[in-house]
């Protein structure tokens, strides 16, 4: 009883390490509206379950970024991704702060390094250049999730 006493404490003590923090540490939410406006649009919408629009122009080449913050990777319904893309959400993989700034600024790249497969490969052609950007889409994203 001694032995399950401790483990169950450790077990408790150690959960915080284990979950993903999803709340953005270095991003601008407001400069986000404005890189997306700028840089994301023309791919890119957010729309709630009901169809209404909240953020861009109802593109549909990329997929649909309501609720994206938590969201395992590659699993919108209402998209076809990449190969590599699904199997980092099979992995388990969701959509945090890191993950996403690593993957906006290369999107085919960080798929290869996540995967360490040199074959892999995304489908998002655009890169955001500047990392600052990447954190404030993320931070402005995150508003249109429940984290």
């Amino acid at each position: 009883m001694k032995n399950f006493t401790i483990a169950a404490a450790l077990a408790i003590l150690a959960a915080p390490a284990f979950a993903q923090d999803l709340t953005p540490t270095l991003g601008d939410a407001a400069n986000g509206e404005e890189q997306f406006n700028r840089q994301c649009v023309a791919c890119h919408v957010v729309a709630d379950a009901d169809g209404n629009v909240l953020a861009g122009r109802n593109a549909r080449t990329g997929p649909n970024q309501y609720g994206l913050i938590g969201r395992v990777l590659g699993s919108n319904e209402d998209f076809k991704y990449s190969d590599g893309l699904v199997a980092l959400g099979e992995a388990g993989e969701v959509w945090n702060e890191a993950n996403f700034v690593g993957y906006v600024q290369d999107p085919t790249g960080w798929i290869r390094e996540k995967l360490e497969d040199r074959r892999a490969r995304g489908k998002m052609a655009y890169q955001v250049r500047a990392e600052q950007d990447a954190y404030d889409l993320y931070a402005y994203l995150a508003t249109f999730s429940d984290m």
